[in-house]
């Protein structure tokens, strides 16, 4: 049995990695913080995918339920370890940088970033011990350029760019490859309240991408075809910036 885990997966983008993940053949592990009812829809459709999986509640910023979570999870199942994890979980608190209230600059950055710390390194070691993982960061087109009104938003996503890069030197002697995947305009609710309609004026492709299309990145980094390909990042965008 191969197992995957994808953090946020309850909705947007980490479902559509569910799904895809699910029919290359991993059993998946949906990490949701409370939003069970979608995190079950999700579990769903990785059946209808021909696979299986279960849901993993935890707020993946709060490192006691992080550990409390992954290690109830690798006592049930000795013999096994998680061989891909993709670190999607992630939010908005969009205000310019004067205004904005401590509370969203520290929520942002804890999800994004305590989050990849918290899950991934309790992760590494079983992947470093059977020589094979795959990590997969969702960064994002404002971690690369940098958007006004989401300062605290650029600085987690090119946190995550940064950690991505040096981690992937750290393990690649292992068999562990890390990459980050940067999507630019997506449609899911992460993008709701923005003009599509201005914004796509914006875009090469003239339209926003879709969950789907960033799950198949997500899927060719995870599979055994990406194998030499580490400490990158891989923009899909539509041309957005290049």
């Amino acid at each position: 049995m191969k197992y995957a885990l994808v953090t946020g997966g309850s909705r947007g983008i980490g479902r559509a990695v569910c799904v895809k993940l699910a029919q290359m053949g991993y059993h998946i592990l949906i990490n949701c913080v409370s939003n069970q009812t979608e995190a079950e829809k999700t579990l769903e459709l990785v059946r209808q995918a021909g696979q299986d999986g279960e849901v993993l509640a935890f707020d993946v910023s709060n490192r006691q339920q992080t550990c409390d979570a992954v290690e109830a999870w690798q006592t049930t199942h000795p013999e096994e370890y998680i061989e891909v994890l993709v670190n999607n979980a992630g939010i908005r608190r969009d205000n310019i940088l004067a205004f904005m209230p401590a509370e969203d600059w520290s929520r942002v950055l804890d999800i994004t970033l305590g989050g990849f710390y918290n899950v991934t390194q309790l992760l590494l070691q079983p992947m470093l011990i059977h020589k094979f993982g795959r990590i997969i960061n969702m960064a994002s087109v404002s971690g690369l350029k940098g958007l006004p009104g989401q300062t605290n938003y650029s600085a987690a996503k090119g946190g995550i760019i940064a950690a991505t890069k040096a981690l992937a030197q750290e393990v690649a002697r292992k068999n562990v490859t890390v990459n980050a995947v940067a999507p630019g305009f997506i449609k899911t609710d992460m993008v709701e309240g923005l003009d599509e309609a201005a914004l796509k004026k914006l875009i090469p492709a003239n339209r926003f991408g879709t969950p789907e299309e960033v799950a198949e990145l997500v899927g060719f980094l995870a599979s055994p075809q990406a194998s030499y390909i580490t400490g990158n990042v891989v923009s899909i965008n539509g041309g957005l910036y290049t």
